[in-house]
């Protein structure tokens, strides 16, 4: 768990944490990152504010989905 920052929206400080884990190397490119669920369960957080964390780091270009198969660190990494 994290200690949440009451001004910033929760999507915003879980998708902090993965893109610090990104940069760090805990998931390194082509990899594949904690699913919707998996972010809900470790972050104690709603499933659509882990969908938001995924679709904010897609957006970032830091992730992309396969569907059926999950999401993954882009090639490039961070």
């Amino acid at each position: 768990m994290i200690e949440w920052e009451p001004d910033v929206p929760r999507w915003r400080q879980v998708a902090d944490v993965i893109r610090a884990r990104i940069s760090d190397g805990t998931y390194p490119p082509r990899t594949r990152v904690p699913s919707v669920v998996q972010l809900a369960t470790e972050f104690g957080i709603a499933q659509a504010t882990a969908q938001k964390v995924h679709q904010g780091l897609r957006e970032e270009g830091l992730i992309y989905t396969e569907p059926g198969l999950g999401s993954f660190v882009s090639p490039s990494g961070a």
